[in-house]
This record gives structure tokens, sequence and C-alpha cells, in this order.
């Protein structure tokens, strides 16, 4: 058996036994987040397989988990990802990451590569737990403030982030030291799924990531009159849907217009006081604006201005609130190339491209070069049970990604 078929049958081994249920509170889909029992079995899974390598494991002030063959803060590169889940999500998302990084680190003892090697998994990427994406992450980084540890930051009963983690045994009162976890990190590679189908619909086995899209989250408000439906004729009606749809459809043809990998959705739609026989009083449009350029904020601000001036045309009151932004992160070169060399030398088809997603590894490449790696997942199919991938892709990213590290620390 050759080194990628020995590897795919270890990450299968490892993703499917993480799909167990001793690792999701559901029966039908995977389901972890941060201080709940399943998530800390599987950063346990985790810690035993690192454990028997040889490396010493421990967790960051709020619950990151840490492995690294050389001592903290010592020359190391980084790898990893994280392992929660959405609530209703598939076995690979972020799970994946550190497999493979776990499958680094073993091909590394096997061939005998003395790398001096650091996995991160990361707390609470997808948000489950407390409703912030990145969490972990940003919290390392220092992109958050005590105030929303302390107060803004809840989960789903009003319990707040602190709280939280002084219940589950952390010290949230040290997380500002959490950002020491990248002392001496010379580069930073996390693998994932694509959660897209570029890779699938083009034959790709792998995909080289140069950038990660910033995005932009807000709501557009549309405030209108609540009608009877069918006492109220059509001309002396304030109908919030109407510049509401409008601007659904403007959303489409700017992001269209503006080009340049620029994607802009309306994801969430709600009427007040969604009756049916009710003419709308209020609408709430919801936008995901997206690029690797910047095109993302021209976006915003073209259609923040159109609805405006279709709100003024129908006396309807139109408000625009940013929920979180994110700027775009263009990922570190000489890594980039190290993993295309490395792509090269396995034969396999790959692509370089960017994420349209957001990952760790946004806040990772504040502070240390960085990049990623994608794997392609089937049909595009990503935070749902249905999400699949094969092991076979899985392993060969764990031969790029040694072969790129190796590269760049010159082994």
């Amino acid at each position: 058996m050759g080194d990628r078929e020995r590897s795919a049958a270890r990450i299968e081994h490892d993703v499917q036994t993480l799909a167990g249920p001793d690792y999701t509170a559901s029966a039908d889909a995977i389901c972890r987040y941060a201080y709940t029992d399943v998530y800390r079995n599987t950063l346990g899974y985790f810690t035993e397989r690192f454990r028997e390598l040889g490396y010493e494991v421990w967790q960051d002030p709020v619950g990151t988990l840490v492995a690294s063959n050389r001592p903290r803060g010592a020359k190391a590169f980084g790898i990893g990802s994280h392992c929660d889940s959405n609530r209703n999500g598939g076995k690979w998302d972020g799970t994946l990451g550190v497999v493979v990084a776990l499958e680094v680190a073993r091909l590394a003892k096997e061939q005998g590569l003395d790398l001096p090697l650091r996995v991160i998994s990361f707390l609470e990427e997808e948000g489950s737990g407390f409703g912030q994406m990145l969490l972990g992450s940003r919290i390392m980084l220092q992109r958050v403030t005590e105030e929303d540890l302390r107060e803004r930051i809840h989960d789903e009963d009003g319990q707040s982030f602190w709280e939280s983690a002084c219940a589950a045994g952390y010290e949230p009162e040290r997380w500002q030291e959490s950002i020491h976890e990248l002392d001496g990190l010379v580069g930073w590679i996390e693998t994932h799924i694509e959660q897209g189908r570029v890779l699938q619909d083009t034959g790709n086995r792998l995909g080289v990531v140069e950038a990660i899209a910033g995005y932009v989250h807000g709501d557009l408000r549309f405030a209108g009159r609540a009608d009877h439906a069918g006492a109220t004729p059509m001309g002396f009606r304030v109908d919030a849907a109407i510049p509401g749809a409008e601007t659904i459809l403007e959303l489409e043809r700017l992001a269209r217009e503006i080009g340049d990998g620029v994607v802009g959705t309306a994801g969430e739609v709600e009427t007040s006081p969604s009756l049916i026989n009710v003419v709308p009083g209020g609408m709430r449009v919801s936008l995901d604006l997206r690029s690797v350029t910047g095109g993302h904020l021209e976006l915003r601000d073209r259609i923040v201005a159109y609805a405006e001036e279709r709100g003024r045309a129908r006396d309807v009151g139109v408000t625009w609130t940013e929920r979180q932004r994110l700027p775009e992160t263009p990922l570190d070169r000489a890594i980039v190339e190290a993993l295309v060399t490395g792509a090269e030398a396995a034969g396999e088809p790959f692509r370089v491209m960017p994420s349209g997603a957001a990952h760790d590894t946004m806040c990772v490449a504040d502070r240390v070069p960085s990049a990623m790696v994608f794997v392609p997942c089937k049909d595009g199919l990503s935070h749902t049970p249905l999400e699949d991938a094969r092991p076979e892709d899985g392993a060969l990213a764990a031969e790029v990604v040694l072969a790129a590290i190796a590269q760049r620390l010159g082994s």
C-alpha cells in the first residue's frame, strides 16, 4: 500500500469515527459546538492521536486546541482548521482540515522528516454556539473586545460567552494571552472542503487558494404602511415589499455589472406583519456581499443608494444596518507558490483560485504568512448532512501540504 492509499484509509477512519454518536448531538447530522460534551469528546480524540505521535497538546485560555512537536513559542509551521460544525452540518467541513493536519504529522514522522509542526483547531469557527463566526481565531487575533466577550456575545439561552467559558473550566480573563499560540510560527496552511462546485465542475482535485473574499453582512429595512389587502386599492398603498423586491432584482444586476468575482445574495427576506391578507407595512432584506477585490463595498454603496431611491419613489422609508464586515485577505505568495510546486509534483489536476467563504485563515494571516488548500466536495454541498468528499483527495492534500512545508523550511 502506497502513502496515498494508506493516508486515504487513515483519513477516512478519522472522519467516519468523528461522525459517530460520541461526537455529534444529532442522530441525523453533525452537530457539535463550543463547550458541549460532544465537542469536548472531539478535542479528546485529537488529543489522543497527537499524543500517540509524541506531540505536546494543550488548549488556549478559551478552548482552542493546540498540538506541537516543539516547545511552546519555538519556531514551527502551523497547520489545522476547526472541528466544530454547523448545527445541521456534515462530517467534512472543518474536521477534514484538522484530520489532514494529523495526517501531515503522521507522514512527516513516517518519512523521517523532523519538521517543526504546530497544529491548531480553532474554537467556534461556525458560530453555532454563540452566533459569531470565526470566534476562536478572532479572539486569538484580538479582533474582539472584553466587553464583547462579557456582555455582547451570548448563547441561545442568553448566557454570555464569558460565563459559558468559565462554566466549562476555561479562563476567559486570560483571553488576550491566546495570541501567543502564534508565536514562532513561520507559516500557516489550512485545508478545507471547497464548499462550492468549481473544482468538481472543472475536473480538478485540489485548489490552491490565493485570496479569501472579504464580506459585508447587513440589513435593508423598508418601512411602509400595513393596510387591508382587499379594502385598499392599489393606488392607495404604501407597500414596503415593492421597493424591497425591486432591490433584490437590482442586486443581481449590479453584481454582474461590477463583475470581477463580486457576488451578492439576499438570503433572508422577512415581511411584517407577514399575513396573507395584509399589505406589508415593513420588509427586511438581508444582504451578503463578497469579493476578493473590494468590489463588494462598491456593491454595498450602490445597492443601498438604489434602495433609498426606490423607497423615495413610493414614500417608503429605507434604512441600512451593517451587521459585520471582514476585509478581503490576500494570501502569502511564497506559500502559495510552494503549494503550486507540490501540486505539480503530485501530478494531479489542480487550480489556483480564491475562496468565497470565510475561514480562520483570514485572521491568522494578520500575523503569519498563510495560504489554504481546497478539496472538492460533492456538488458543492456544505453545512448539510449531504456534504461529502473523497478521502483520496484529502490524502493528496496532505501530500501537497507536507511538500510545501518541507520546501518552505528548507528540508
